[in-house]
């Protein structure tokens, strides 16, 4: 375990985003609470720790960008915006080509994953950190380095499929486990709206995140639509709560920040402290 002094030093409360498997829209939800943040007046940082798949910089069109260290040896984050309120790190920043593998075993993984989370220069009110898909070292690397940060706990984003919501049920296992706070469920891509009417229709199945929040007794933070505005954004790195902050799925992401607002401020009153379970272990095999 890192040094507690040292680990995300800068930054004021953390959120993990994580899923039970690719390709349920993990990394736009992450994209799009730090834009929700972002727009409530919150300085925000992206901490991406995909690193065999990272898309973060990518979203936020600063995929070209370079990392620069500090005179104490500290990476400074890129800024995705002019008014300096949202920065990332990713190891995106640190391939030679976009084209380039990350093809390295445990080990070398989780020494990265350290650096990430001591290395970088963040001063922001909240960090969204971005995991790979499912349960892995990396997870394990970020949870054994971030035991005594001031964590919010981590957002579930599921597909409403019960092949995903299954996937999701052992990542709460895996919170368990590792005694990380569950703040909730989203329930990512229940129906579609449409381009022309704007109205939403159900293509996919509808209400397993939900379902499985009521079973956990966990906060079942909403229900995200398929937006083509939303999905044209990640493409292009616009910043979708700006650019469509009238859409309905402006709104939908608007409430789910502020259900994560309400419940940080539960857990520890508004403030920082050090995390309770710092001194525990966690229940992992070794």
């Amino acid at each position: 375990m890192s040094d507690p002094e040292t680990v995300l030093r800068g930054v004021g409360a953390t959120i993990v985003v994580l899923s039970g498997k690719g390709g349920v829209g993990k990394s736009t939800t992450a994209v799009q609470l730090a834009f929700t943040l972002r727009k409530l007046g919150h300085k925000v940082g992206i901490l991406d720790v995909d690193l065999c798949g990272p898309s973060i910089p990518r979203m936020l069109a600063v995929e070209d960008q370079d990392v620069l260290t500090t005179p104490q040896g500290k990476w400074v984050p890129v800024f995705a915006d002019k008014e300096r309120k949202l920065s990332v790190v990713s190891i995106a920043f640190f391939l030679n080509s976009k084209k380039d593998a990350v093809i390295w075993r445990g080990p070398k993984k989780n020494s990265m994953i350290k650096q990430l989370l001591t290395a970088v220069d963040w001063d922001v009110d909240y960090l969204i950190i971005d995991t790979p898909p499912g349960t892995s070292d990396e997870h394990l690397a970020v949870m054994e380095n971030i035991r005594c940060a001031n964590v919010l706990g981590a957002v579930l984003v599921t597909t409403p499929q019960m092949l995903s919501v299954d996937d999701v049920t052992r990542e709460l296992t895996f919170c368990r486990k590792t005694q990380l706070n569950v703040l909730g469920i989203i329930e990512n891509m229940a129906g579609y709206v449409c381009p022309n009417c704007s109205e939403c229709s159900n293509i996919l199945a509808w209400g397993g995140g939900e379902a499985l929040a009521e079973r956990a007794s966990l906060t079942f933070l909403g229900r995200v639509p398929i937006e083509p505005k939303l999905t044209q954004c990640t493409e292009t790195g616009d910043n979708f709560m700006e650019k469509f902050a009238q859409s309905p799925v402006a709104s939908v992401y608007e409430s789910i920040v502020q259900k994560l607002l309400a419940s940080g401020a539960r857990r520890d009153g508004g403030g920082t402290e050090r995390s309770q379970h710092c001194d525990d272990s966690m229940d992992i095999d070794r």
